[in-house]
């Protein structure tokens, strides 16, 4: 399959050269999608030097932060009209395994929805303090509880994507950010009658720079999943 993968970015010059090669030495066929939001360290910049040598690394750049949720639908939109027909979610921390990107694109060949889960056999997490675990943990029995669905990950954000998935889940009509992106766009999918599977991956917080997670992300995530709940009991 055609395979895009997309990692928004704000500050991590220190990180993209090593995701950069993860990324395109897991599959030289791959292309990589940087989409930077202006970063004051200079992250777009290490990108286009990265480019001399990468032909099938891109780089989008963005005039201000605006938020995970909107870096992606940018990516999403730009994927559909280049015609991939793959699409991976990756953190560009390197919390996510680039090793593992052809594991859950072969699962595409019979799934419309590849998650990479934390929680699917136990707790798969790495350098986390018990608090963050905890509230990691949490969240997501409190997504599946209220939403319905059946999944131990929501919030999780390493994913594969079949485009024909993309191309009905009205893109346009998502606005959340964090957390609460990766659980609205797994119910859009759910709710279509998408097939959906976990892939167990193991987490790896980062070690370099500065985490993004913010009370705001911690907030919205709260009452996305009611919002989604009525959607569902109304018939959406």
């Amino acid at each position: 399959m055609k395979t895009l993968v997309i990692s928004p970015t704000y500050n991590e010059k220190k990180n993209i050269e090593s995701l950069v090669e993860q990324v395109l030495g897991a599959n030289p066929d791959y292309h990589l999608l940087v989409i930077d939001d202006n970063s004051p360290d200079g992250t777009a910049n290490k990108v286009k030097e990265l480019q001399n040598d990468y032909t099938n690394l891109y780089l989008k750049e963005r005039p201000r932060k605006a938020g995970l949720g909107t870096a992606y639908i940018s990516g999403f939109k730009w994927a559909l009209k280049m015609g991939y027909e793959a699409i991976v979610q990756i953190d560009a921390d390197l919390s996510h395994d680039p090793s593992d990107i052809p594991r859950l694109v072969k699962r595409l060949e019979t799934h419309d929805l590849v998650i990479g889960s934390r929680y699917i056999y136990g707790v798969s997490v790495v350098n986390w303090p018990i608090r963050r675990l905890i509230l990691s943990y949490g969240a997501n029995l409190y997504s599946s509880v209220v939403t319905g669905m059946d999944l131990k990950d929501s919030t999780g954000g390493f994913k594969a994507w079949s485009c024909k998935v993309l191309e009905e889940l009205q893109l346009d009509q998502v606005h959340s950010q964090g957390y609460s992106f990766q659980i609205e766009m797994n119910f859009r999918a759910w709710r279509r009658g998408f097939n959906i599977i976990e892939e167990p991956i193991i987490f790896v917080d980062r070690t370099i720079g500065e985490s993004k997670m913010s009370k705001a992300i911690m907030f919205e995530a709260i009452w996305i999943v009611w919002r989604l709940r009525i959607w569902k009991m109304f018939g959406w």
